[in-house]
């Protein structure tokens, strides 16, 4: 019944914004001589912000089609080089990277939006490196034939891609997938196995959430994993290709994030609101296009999402060196030769300050050369992969770091 109310307000909303943007169009029209008196220039503005705010949307592109090259642009090219259920792995080259540049896994979280919300990070890293993303599928899309995809699924694909990509890569988990990624590596150094990654860098990821708690770590702590099961797990509807199957809505996440800093969205609308009635297009188009993204939502399946609450917010298994992959126990101490890099945010309201540098204590056996910590000063969590400050601050750090150890 969750996803059905959902899918009708999707609908009314979708009319009502429809409506919305012709009529500001209309009342914001040249040739309409209304638009000059009274208050039509800021109905305008309102109805346009609504219209925008209730608009549906769907995946996104990354849309990168070139780099800058010591101020001459080369042209990028995207390409699928590996498909699979849940997942599609893509490559992103300049038409002048050097044949020897760092190969990069850049694995996007599994937390609601798509991939594309890394637009900044993968363009950032395109223009000294060969770089690969994961482009996770929305899980309502995907049919049931499939199959399940739980945490150790997604393990097992990321050594798949690192087995696709070739010996000598190097691995950059954002957010969430922190946690997976240190799994994959500490699985891969345990076997010796040729391709694991030469670095691992984790940025804002929650491997020890008993680190300075914010919010969403307070959040998933307060209850038992039942009542998460119950009351936030739905079931596609039939339109989708994924009918039938248990998700956690991407809608869910969404509205948890915005509660979350409700007070900073609704300045943010206020903002676009005067830019608009003030003519400031650009301005307008900036918040926009920031929102465009970060309202475009995808499922996980259920069995993900309720492993991932279980193991990193509640029984905290990787820290405690109990984390499992199908019944085998992951051995951080395995990792001696794979350098590790966390960064985090000062002022991260998502993943605290503590959390990802906690990766660093539990190699026991890595030398102290190839583990490094990077606090990003006055940088909340999105700043970390996205903005000038990870373009200036962050992503040099990580590009040196790389070039030491490739």
């Amino acid at each position: 019944m969750l996803y059905h109310a959902y899918e009708m307000q999707r609908s009314f909303l979708a009319s009502a914004s429809a409506f919305a943007t012709m009529s500001a169009n209309l009342l914001s029209s040249p040739t309409n001589p209304m638009g000059y008196f009274g208050g039509s220039p800021m109905m305008a503005s309102a109805l346009e912000v609504f219209a925008h705010a209730s608009a549906p949307r769907g995946k996104p592109t990354f849309n990168i089609t070139h780099v800058d090259i010591d101020g001459t642009p080369s042209p990028v090219t995207e390409e699928i080089v590996l498909e699979r259920g849940f997942c599609q792995l893509l490559r992103f080259r300049h038409d002048r990277l050097a044949d020897d540049a760092p190969r990069l896994l850049i694995v996007a979280p599994m937390s609601g939006h798509f991939a594309t919300l890394l637009r900044g990070t993968v363009a950032r890293m395109i223009p000294g490196h060969e770089v690969y993303v994961t482009d996770w599928h929305d899980a309502r899309d995907v049919p049931l034939h499939e199959g399940r995809f739980d945490l150790d699924d997604y393990i097992d694909y990321l050594v798949g891609f690192l087995e696709h990509i070739g010996p000598g890569a190097h691995m950059l988990a954002v957010c969430q997938p922190s946690v997976p990624c240190f799994a994959a590596a500490a699985l891969m150094a345990a076997d010796k196995h040729p391709c694991r990654p030469k670095t691992l860098t984790m940025m804002g990821g929650p491997i020890d959430t008993r680190e300075a708690p914010t919010a969403v770590n307070i959040m998933a702590t307060k209850r038992p994993l039942a009542w998460f099961e119950h009351n936030v797990i739905a079931t596609v509807p039939f339109r989708y290709k994924g009918s039938g199957r248990r998700v956690y809505p991407g809608f869910m996440q969404l509205a948890g994030f915005m509660s979350m800093n409700l007070g900073n969205h609704m300045m943010s609308h206020w903002e676009l609101f005067k830019h608009l009635v003030a003519g400031d297009g650009e301005s307008a188009d900036s918040t926009k296009d920031f929102y465009d993204e970060y309202r475009s939502i995808c499922d996980m399946t259920s069995e993900f999402y309720l492993q991932t609450v279980e193991n990193v917010f509640q029984t905290h298994s990787l820290p405690k060196g109990e984390f499992m992959h199908k019944g085998k126990r992951v051995d951080p101490a395995a990792i001696t030769d794979i350098a590790l890099l966390a960064i985090e945010g000062e002022r991260d309201d998502i993943s605290g300050l503590g959390q990802t540098r906690a990766a660093l204590t539990l190699a026991p056996k890595l030398p102290t050369t190839r583990k490094k910590y990077y606090m990003a000063e006055s940088v909340g969590h999105y700043g970390i992969f996205n903005g000038s400050k990870w373009r200036d601050k962050i992503a040099p750090v990580v590009e040196e770091w790389i070039a030491k150890h490739n």
